[in-house]
């Protein structure tokens, strides 16, 4: 019988198993279609229409900045 201070069961009890879907990998399919929405559907005011294209490119950005963060972060462990 093994010793409970075997590494291999303190590792399968530390891993958890992941079924779903990385949501957070899921979320330029909802920038994609948004952005030309916002410039098609703001037509007739453009100061929003700028402001609001700007502020989700911008969001975008920072949640792949944050992605890649997140990955080097991982990788450097």
């Amino acid at each position: 019988m093994a010793s409970s201070s075997d590494p291999s069961i303190r590792e399968a009890g530390v891993r958890k198993q992941n079924n779903g879907p990385p949501f957070k990998f899921l979320v330029p399919l909802v920038y994609a279609p948004v952005l030309p929405l916002i410039r098609i559907s703001l037509r007739r005011n453009p100061v929003v229409r700028d402001r609001l294209f700007m502020a989700v490119l911008a969001g975008a950005f920072a949640h792949g900045f944050y992605l890649v963060t997140d990955l080097y972060d991982i990788e450097s462990k």
